[in-house]
C-alpha cells in the first residue's frame, strides 16, 4: 500500500511540471476572475433536483427504517386477530414473532432486489427516469399497507415491505448517482449530502407521526404507512419539469445539445464549453464509452482499489453498529429513571441529533473535505463504543450512569451522521467514472443490503454471548475502517472525475498518459466543445 498523497504521482515527475503548472496557473486565473462567485452560486434548479429527488427515494428509506417501531403492537393484534378469523384458534407467540420478523427484515431482502436491478433499469431510462419510475414503487407499497388491515391479510403488509425494500435499494444507486453527475465539483460533496439529510429526515419524521398524539394510536397506524405515497407523489409533481444528468446525456446518450441545456440550468449561466470539455475528456480518456458490467468492474485493474475500497466503506457503514444501538436506547433510558408513557418522546432526540448532524455535516463538507469526515467519524464511533461499555458495565453501580450511558449513545449517532451516515455513496460516485459508476453503485449496494442483513441476523447472537461487551466488535470495526481510509483513500474534495481515477493510478499500477497525450485531447476536444458553444449562440441571436 501506498500513502494517498504518493498515489498520484507520476513515474516521471520532471516530465509533466510544466503541463501541471500550465493547469495550475490556468486555475489560479478562473479563481481570480470576477465571476468566480456567480459561477460558484448555488441555482435554485440544482437545489431543487437535489431535494425532490432525496424527497422521493433517501427520505422514504429512512422513514421505513423508524416507521415499523410505534405500530409494532397493533401490528401483532391485527396478525392474532387475522389468524382467529382464519383459523379459528389464537396465533402462538413463535408465530407471531416469526411474522413480525419477516415483516421487519423482509425490507432488506427487498433493497438486496433493489440494487442488483438498479443498474439495468438506470441503463434503459437513465437517472432521473429511474428515480421516476422508483415512485410507482412507493406507491404500490402504500396501497397495499394501507388496505392490509381492511382486506385482513397480513401477507399485504409483508408484500408491502418487500416492494417498499425494492423502492430504497434502487433510490441508494440512482439518488446518489443523480447528485453526483449534476453537481459542479466545488458543490459536489454538500450536495451529496442532501441523500443523507433526508434519510436522517426520514427516520425523524416516522418517529414524529408515530407518536400517540399523531398517528401511533390502534385507529390511525395504518395511516403511517398511507403516508408513503406523499412524498413520491411530490417527486412526481417536480422531477420531470428539471434536467436529466448531463453527464448521462452526454455520455451515454450523445445528446450534446441536451446535456448544454441541462448545465445551463443546473450552474445557471450560459457558456458551458468548460464543463462540456471535461466530459469530453473524461470520455475520451476511458478504455470503453459503453457501461460495463459487473463482471467487467471486477475484473478491471484499473479501478481495482476503488472497488476495495468502496466495499470497505460500505461493509463499515453497516457493520460499524448503529443499527445495534438502538437495541440498548429505550433499557438504558428505563434505568434512568424515565417512565414507559415518555420514551417516545425522549428517543425523539436520537432523530433530532441525527438530523442536525447530518446538516453540519453537508455544510461543512467541502471545506474540511469527504476523508477527514470519515475518519473523524469512524474514530470518534469507537471511542464513545469504548466507553458506553464501560458505562454499561458500571449502570447498576451508580444511579446517575445511565445518563453518561445515554449521552454515549448520542454522541454515536452524531459521529456517524457526521460523516459516515452519507460520505460513502458520495464517494462510490466520486471514485469511478462514467462507464463503471452503474455497476459500482450495484456493487455497492449489495455489500450494503447484505451487511444490513447480516448485522440484524447476528447481533442478537453476539448480544447474547458477549452481553454490554458488545459493542467492542463494533469498535474493531470502526478503528480498522479508520485505518485503511487514512492509509489508501485519497481527499476527493474539489477534483474531476478524472482527477480522482488518477490519483488512484499508482496503486492500481496503472500507466498515467503523458502531458502530450493529454494536450492532444485537450486540443481536439476544444475545438468541437467552442463551434458547439457558438453554434449555440448562433441559434440564440437568430431566436432573437
Amino acid at each position: 500500500m501506498c500513502h494517498p498523497r504518493g498515489a498520484g504521482r507520476l513515474v516521471q515527475p520532471r516530465l509533466l511540471e510544466p503541463f501541471q503548472d500550465t493547469n495550475k496557473k490556468q486555475r489560479e486565473e478562473r479563481d481570480k476572475s470576477p465571476n468566480k462567485d456567480k459561477e460558484r452560486s448555488l441555482t435554485a434548479c440544482l437545489l431543487c433536483a437535489a431535494f425532490f429527488g432525496s424527497l422521493g427515494s433517501s427520505f422514504l428509506y429512512g422513514y421505513n427504517l423508524s416507521v415499523v417501531n410505534a405500530p409494532a403492537l397493533y401490528i401483532k393484534a391485527f396478525y392474532n386477530k387475522t389468524w382467529i378469523e382464519r383459523y379459528g384458534e389464537p396465533i402462538s407467540a413463535e408465530t407471531v414473532t416469526l411474522l413480525w420478523s419477516i415483516t421487519v427484515s423482509i425490507f432488506s431482502i427487498g433493497g438486496l432486489f433493489g440494487a442488483l436491478s438498479a443498474t439495468l433499469i438506470i441503463k434503459v431510462l437513465g437517472r432521473k427516469g429511474t428515480l421516476l419510475l422508483n415512485n410507482s414503487f412507493a406507491v404500490i407499497a402504500a396501497v397495499l399497507l394501507s388496505l392490509g388491515e381492511m382486506s385482513r391479510s397480513f401477507e399485504m403488509l409483508i408484500i408491502g415491505r418487500l416492494i417498499m425494500g425494492v423502492d430504497s435499494g434502487i433510490a441508494l444507486s440512482a439518488l446518489p448517482m443523480y447528485l453526483g453527475e449534476i453537481s459542479p465539483k466545488h458543490f459536489r460533496g454538500m450536495i451529496g449530502q442532501f441523500n443523507s439529510i433526508l434519510i436522517c429526515l426520514g427516520v425523524f419524521t416516522g418517529q414524529v407521526l408515530g407518536l400517540p398524539e399523531l398517528l401511533g394510536q390502534e385507529s390511525t397506524w395504518i395511516y403511517l404507512f398511507s403516508f408513503l405515497a406523499l412524498p413520491a407523489m411530490l417527486q412526481l409533481c417536480v422531477l420531470p419539469f428539471l434536467p436529466e444528468s448531463p453527464r448521462y446525456l452526454l455520455m451515454e446518450r450523445r445528446d450534446e445539445a441536451g446535456a448544454e441545456k441541462a448545465f445551463q440550468r443546473f450552474l445557471g449561466k450560459k457558456d458551458v464549453s468548460q464543463e462540456l470539455e471535461e466530459v469530453h475528456m473524461e470520455s475520451r480518456a476511458q478504455d470503453k464509452l459503453h457501461t460495463v458490467s459487473v463482471l467487467q468492474l471486477l475484473k478491471s485493474p484499473a479501478v481495482r482499489w476503488q472497488l476495495i475500497t468502496v466495499i470497505i466503506t460500505m461493509a463499515c457503514y453497516q457493520l460499524c453498529g448503529l443499527n445495534a444501538i438502538w437495541y440498548y436506547t429505550n433499557g438504558i433510558l428505563r434505568e434512568a429513571g424515565f417512565t414507559e408513557s415518555i420514551l417516545p418522546y425522549i428517543t425523539l432526540s436520537t432523530g433530532a441529533i441525527e438530523t442536525l448532524a447530518a446538516i453540519i455535516s453537508g455544510l461543512v463538507i467541502e471545506r474540511i473535505g469527504r476523508k477527514p469526515l470519515l475518519i473523524f467519524g469512524f474514530f470518534s464511533m469507537a471511542v464513545f463504543f469504548s466507553l458506553l461499555t464501560v458505562f454499561l458495565n458500571f449502570q447498576d453501580r451508580v444511579s446517575w450512569m445511565p445518563y453518561l450511558s445515554y449521552v454515549c449513545i448520542l454522541a454515536v449517532i452524531a459521529s456517524f451522521c457526521s460523516g459516515p451516515g452519507g460520505i460513502p455513496f458520495i464517494l462510490t460516485g466520486e471514485l469511478f467514472e462514467q462507464s463503471y459508476r452503474p455497476a459500482a453503485f450495484m456493487i455497492a449496494g449489495t455489500v450494503n443490503w447484505l451487511s444490513n442483513f447480516t448485522v440484524g441476523l447476528l447481533f442478537p447472537f453476539i448480544q447474547e454471548t458477549l452481553q454490554s461487551f458488545s459493542f467492542l466488535v463494533f469498535v474493531a470495526v470502526c478503528i480498522l475502517g479508520s485505518i485503511y481510509l487514512y492509509v489508501v483513500l485519497p481527499e476527493t474534495k474539489n477534483k474531476t472525475f478524472m482527477d480522482i481515477s488518477q490519483s488512484f493510478a499508482k496503486i492500481n499500477k496503472m500507466p498515467i498518459p503523458s502531458p502530450e497525450q493529454l494536450e492532444d485531447d485537450h486540443s481536439s476536444l476544444v475545438r468541437p466543445v467552442i463551434a458547439t458553444s457558438h453554434l449555440s449562440s448562433s441559434r440564440s441571436s437568430l431566436r432573437a
